[in-house]
């Protein structure tokens, strides 16, 4: 299921969710050519992607991570890597990767940033990606996997819509056999099952003896995204600003909670 949109309007035009959208695109099609370039991605997520082995030195210097037909990462000791908590929030691994979290931003990241403001929405957003990073590599210190991807951050943008607006109706688009279907459900359906999902998914990655089991995805960087918004939100919150957004929500739709 995918949603769509959601009946919670905005009072603000929500730039920095359009402007960090904006930056994702541009990295994406500029710097790691569109996913049409196979050696312009391996170095863009070689180079700019958080290996949790590098920023902790438990990975062996020199090894090599295959990412690619003939391509691979090679574990090194560059200053730049303390950079790479933040540089590879704005790095994807393919179009399916980029689509899917540009659409959760989409859909919930307006609502939030303008439940605190341009400028707290984004430290909040750079916050809850820090966070998300830090989890991932508590969970895999030694692993010289190269990871991409705005999601820690946008799991953050999750957790925050969840305690501020639980009950708003999300629209979901939801292929049944050969047809779309559109459903309406509260937020808290959907970002709980969200979050549930990760934690399965996420579980068997604690065993030690196997930590990459989750099939390459970052999922307890969701789960510690998530967990930070969730935790975070009350102390960006601007209290006048969502209770201004929650009158003019009952007003366009007073049949809704």
């Amino acid at each position: 299921m995918f949603p769509i949109s959601d009946d919670n309007p905005t009072l603000r035009t929500p730039v920095m969710t359009y402007l960090t959208l904006g930056a994702i695109a541009l990295v994406w099609i500029f710097f790691q050519g569109a996913g049409l370039n196979a050696v312009a991605m391996a170095a863009s997520v070689c180079n700019w992607g958080m290996v949790p082995g590098e920023l902790t030195g438990l990975a062996r210097l020199g090894l090599p991570v295959p990412i690619g037909e003939g391509l691979a990462c090679v574990v090194d000791r560059e200053a730049i890597n303390v950079l790479t908590p933040v540089t590879s929030m704005f790095l994807h691994g393919g179009w399916g990767h980029i689509l899917g979290n540009c659409l959760f931003l989409w859909v919930f990241g307006n609502n939030v940033e303008d439940s605190m403001g341009r400028r707290r929405f984004v430290v909040f957003y750079l916050l809850c990606g820090l966070v998300a990073a830090g989890a991932h590599v508590l969970v895999g210190p030694s692993s010289p996997v190269p990871t991409v991807g705005a999601s820690g951050a946008i799991s953050g943008v999750l957790g925050a819509y969840l305690v501020l607006y639980p009950r708003v109706r999300v629209n979901l688009l939801i292929p049944i056999f050969f047809f779309l279907h559109i459903i309406s459900v509260p937020a808290w359906v959907v970002l709980i099952y969200w979050f549930v999902l990760q934690v399965i998914t996420g579980l068997p990655q604690l065993n030690q003896l196997n930590p990459e089991v989750s099939g390459g995805v970052a999922v307890w960087a969701h789960i510690g995204g998530f967990v930070a918004g969730a935790v975070l939100i009350k102390l960006f919150e601007n209290r006048r600003f969502t209770q201004q957004r929650t009158t003019w929500r009952h007003r366009l739709h007073p049949d809704h909670p």
